[in-house]
């Protein structure tokens, strides 16, 4: 009689996303994701470190290059791609974030179209913002004088611990439209749909080092990412007054802009999250004098 074999499972080991790539962290720590309703384990993240997050800073840089020498029309196709791959996966980021918040179905569905369409949304606007937001400038003798707005560089995005998904996303939106590149620190309560969008990002049009997506304690990373002098604005969201000044005492070292959501903002709002606003904070204005010839 043959005997039956028991076939172990692979468990999945979610990593650091930095440069478009999937790197384990230095330090070979991780965390352990439980399910909140039953505290089983569903998977392994890594714990990111001061090495990763000076890593995905320099991965970064040239992924803003890469990224702002596009025209305002890629940008928004490969945005609306972003959303078709989102929207192709949509089932698997509901069951995610039913597994790992404890979520209502309805909830996480209605979370996982708003985010797709806040994708949508920037993805429309990408090449039309420029046209809003530049200026053609009166100005005294023969000169032709316009204002174009540019990218800032690279930002610093730190997640709140409230809803999983559409926050990432929003913030994303907002900061490569203009385009700038980031590095984000995610949800560190319910980071899985996070890890899951960096695939979806992987293997979309999306520049290496663009977007990169980091996980562990904010605690340990708050300091080094928004103290870092390659970063030039931070999109912080929370509440804490304590951590709102320790971040801006940071920001003045090199002078970064910092803007800052508070945990209780609306992420379903289309006012509050869909307007050039949302785009203008993470650009700087180029201001161009022209000779004009008679």
């Amino acid at each position: 009689m043959a005997k039956t074999s028991t076939r172990l499972s692979v468990p999945k080991m979610y990593k650091l996303f930095i440069g478009g790539k999937f790197a384990r962290t230095e330090s070979e720590r991780y965390l352990e994701v439980l399910n909140p309703k039953n505290n089983e384990k569903i998977c392994n993240i890594s714990r990111a470190s001061k090495k990763d997050v000076r890593n995905a800073v320099q991965a970064a840089a040239p992924g803003l290059i890469s990224w702002s020498s596009k025209t305002g029309y890629e940008r928004g196709q490969i945005l609306y791609r972003l959303a078709e791959m989102l929207e192709g996966r949509k089932e698997q980021f509901i069951e995610e974030i039913i597994l790992s918040t404890g979520a209502s179905k309805s909830n996480a569905k209605k979370e996982v179209e708003a985010a797709i369409d806040r994708v949508i949304y920037y993805a429309g606007f990408s090449d039309k913002w420029m046209q809003l937001y530049g200026t053609v400038n009166p100005v005294q003798n023969n000169y032709f004088n316009f204002s174009i707005p540019e990218p800032v560089g690279i930002v610093a995005i730190v997640l709140p611990d409230t809803l999983s998904f559409i926050p990432l996303v929003s913030r994303i939106c907002s900061v490569i439209a203009s385009g700038s590149s980031c590095v984000i620190l995610a949800n560190e309560k319910y980071p899985l749909p996070a890890l899951s969008f960096s695939e979806v990002i992987a293997t979309s049009d999306v520049p290496s080092g663009t977007i990169n997506i980091l996980t562990g304690k904010k605690s340990e990373l708050i300091s080094h990412l928004c103290g870092h002098f390659d970063v030039r604005a931070v999109d912080l969201c929370t509440s804490d007054k304590e951590l709102i000044k320790n971040v801006q005492e940071l920001c003045a070292l090199n002078v970064k802009r910092l803007y800052y959501f508070s945990d209780k903002h609306d992420w379903f709002s289309k006012n509050e999250n869909n307007n050039l606003e949302q785009i203008i904070k993470f650009t700087e204005i180029k201001t161009v004098w022209h000779t004009m010839a008679y």
